[in-house]
C-alpha cells in the first residue's frame, strides 16, 4: 500500500479519540480495526458510553488511560483540547442522533472529526454542521468506507477517464434480511436503535444502507441528483420507520437511475451492487466480491479487473495493500478512508497542500446523503412523487 505513512520513517500516529463504541457495539470495534490497520493512529481518550459505568469499562477493556475515559462527551472535547499532547482527532462512532451535537463540540475546539454515516439525523442539522466544518480549522471526514475499496476507486478513474463514454443509467441497490423479523422487539441493540426515529432519524433502510448506495452511485459516476421519486415501506407490523425503498433517480446532465435499499429481503446478507452505463460501456461491481470489477465495452466481450492485477490502474493500486488473489474489503476499506485522513491531517498540520489523489468524503457529501433521505421521505409521503434535494 502507498497512502502516506506507511514506512519506517513515517511521522509519529495521530492521537486519536472516539465517542461511541463501547462494550456490545459493532462499529466502534471497526472503527478501531481500521485506525490501526495502516498503523497511523493510537487510541488515546474516549468517551465510550452515553452511560459513565459503561464508559470506564469500556475504556480499561482496550487499555485506555483510565485519567482520560470520560463520562461525558462535552467535558472530554474541552478538556482533551486544553490537555499537553490532547487528541488530534476523533472518531464519532455513535447512534445517528448523537452526530451532530459530538461533531459541533469537537469541531469547535480545533479537532478533527472522522464520523460515522449518515452525517446527522436531521437535514438542519445537516446544514448545521457543514457551515461549522467550514467555519472551523479542524477537518471532517465521512467514513462512507466503500468509497475506500480499491475496485472502487478503479471505477471512478475509469468513468473520469471516459472509458463508458456520456453516462446514460445508474443502478445501484442495497439489499439485505436481517431485519425480515421484528427484531427490534428482542432487546437487540443494533436494531433497537436503527429502527427508532428519534435515534435513527427520518429514515430506516434508506438512512441506514440507502445513503450507502446513493454515496456510491456519486462517487464513482461523478454525477448530482437532480430530483427523485421514492416508493418506501415498513413492511414488518409496527415497524416505525421504512424498511425497504425503491427510488427513482433523475441526475443533472440527463442520466438516469434507479436504487433500491432493503433490509427485508431473505437471501440477501450484504449485497451492494453497482453498475453503470454509458454510451460506448459498462461497469459492474458488487460488495461481496469486491476485489473483482467487469468492465463491458460495447459490442465487445465482459473484461475482468481484479485488484492488484492486470488492468488495475493506480487510483486502484495505491490504496491495494497485499498482492493479488488475496482478498481484500470491508475492514480495508474503513483502514484507506483513515489512512486518507491521516495524509489530510498531517497536511493541515504542516500547511502543505493536501495530494490530489487523497479522497475522503467531507461534510458536503455529509449534507447530500441526509438531504437524499429527506427527499425519499417527502417524496413517499406525497405518493411517490417527483421532489428536488433541498440543499
Amino acid at each position: 500500500m502507498t497512502i502516506e505513512g506507511t514506512s519506517a520513517s513515517r511521522a509519529p500516529r495521530i492521537r486519536l479519540g472516539m465517542v461511541g463504541g463501547g462494550e456490545g457495539a459493532f462499529i466502534g470495534a471497526v472503527h478501531r480495526i481500521a485506525a490501526r490497520l495502516d498503523d497511523q493512529f493510537d487510541l488515546a481518550a474516549g468517551c465510550f458510553s452515553s452511560t459513565a459505568e459503561k464508559s470506564r469499562a469500556s475504556g480499561a477493556a482496550l487499555g485506555v488511560d483510565p485519567t482520560r475515559v470520560y463520562d461525558d462527551f462535552a467535558h472530554m472535547a474541552r478538556r482533551e483540547a486544553r490537555r499537553k499532547g490532547g487528541i488530534e482527532a476523533v472518531a464519532v462512532v455513535t447512534p445517528n442522533h448523537m452526530h451532530f451535537p459530538v461533531a459541533r463540540e469537537f469541531l469547535r475546539r480545533g479537532i478533527h472529526v472522522i464520523c460515522d454515516k449518515p452525517m446527522t439525523a436531521t437535514l438542519g442539522d445537516a446544514k448545521k454542521l457543514v457551515a461549522l466544518a467550514e467555519r472551523s480549522d479542524a477537518l471532517f471526514i465521512l467514513t462512507h468506507n466503500y468509497t475506500g475499496y480499491p475496485m472502487i476507486r478503479q471505477a471512478r478513474a475509469m468513468v473520469a477517464d471516459g472509458a463508458l463514454g456520456p453516462l446514460r443509467l445508474v443502478q445501484v441497490e442495497y439489499p439485505q434480511d436481517w431485519l425480515t423479523e421484528a427484531l427490534e422487539d428482542t432487546g437487540q441493540k443494533q436494531a433497537a436503535w436503527r429502527t427508532d426515529p428519534k435515534r435513527s432519524g427520518a429514515g430506516g433502510a434508506i438512512g441506514d444502507i440507502g445513503t450507502h448506495a446513493f454515496n456510491l452511485a456519486q462517487f464513482v459516476t461523478g454525477l448530482t441528483l437532480d430530483s427523485l421519486c421514492a416508493d418506501m415501506q415498513s413492511f414488518v407490523p409496527g415497524r416505525r420507520l421504512d424498511d425497504n425503498a425503491h427510488v427513482l433517480l433523475r441526475f443533472q446532465g440527463g442520466a438516469r437511475g434507479m436504487l433500491w435499499a432493503s433490509q427485508v429481503a431473505p437471501g440477501n446478507m450484504n449485497a451492494l451492487r453497482l453498475r453503470v452505463y454509458g454510451a460506448s460501456g459498462g461497469l459492474e461491481w458488487a460488495q461481496e466480491e469486491p476485489n473483482t470489477l467487469w468492465h463491458t465495452p460495447f459490442g465487445e466481450p465482459p473484461r475482468k479487473i481484479t485488484r492488484a492485477g492486470p488492468g488495475a490502474e493506480d487510483a486502484a493500486n495505491r490504496v491495494s495493500r497485499i498482492p493479488p488473489g488475496h482478498p481484500e474489503g470491508y475492514l480495508e476499506g474503513f483502514a484507506t478512508l483513515y489512512s486518507e485522513a491521516a495524509a489530510a491531517i498531517r497536511a493541515k498540520a504542516s500547511g502543505a497542500a493536501l495530494p490530489d489523489d487523497v479522497l475522503f468524503p467531507t461534510a458536503a457529501d455529509g449534507l447530500a446523503g441526509v438531504a437524499f433521505v429527506d427527499a425519499c421521505v417527502r417524496s413517499s409521503k406525497k405518493g411517490a412523487s417527483w421532489v428536488k434535494l433541498s440543499l
